[in-house]
């Protein structure tokens, strides 16, 4: 099958999470720029969904790298979610722990995370 649309999960691994907690802040982050792409750009968000869902996840080092993708994000149009924890389990309330990206086309996704090696 051929993918036209994607999204990418970016995962702090300096934080040092489960992998329990790593699956649960990337659910977040994958749903929650779901739901801002499905606002702002519903077919990107319906293709998606029709297409299967195609999703990458990417390891970062720190929380700049995740505010520097979002700026990469912001200046592409592309909508994203910035994840913070709250704080119940392992982290510290506030800790930024992800960032999703998209969905949106392959070409713009992988525009912005090509450069990243895959968790």
């Amino acid at each position: 099958m051929s993918f036209k649309y994607k999204q990418v999960i970016a995962v702090r691994t300096d934080l040092k999470m489960s992998k329990g907690k790593i699956a649960v802040q990337t659910a977040h982050g994958s749903v929650s720029a779901y739901v801002k792409t499905k606002k702002r750009y519903p077919d990107w968000a319906d293709n998606w969904l029709s297409e299967g869902q195609k999703k990458i996840t990417v390891k970062i080092s720190s929380e700049e790298e995740i505010h520097k993708l979002a700026e990469v994000a912001r200046k592409a149009n592309i909508p994203y979610a910035v994840i913070n924890d709250a704080g119940l389990t392992q982290l510290p309330p506030g800790t930024t722990t992800v960032i999703g990206i998209g969905p949106s086309r392959e070409e713009l996704i992988n525009k912005i995370s090509e450069d990243l090696t895959l968790l």
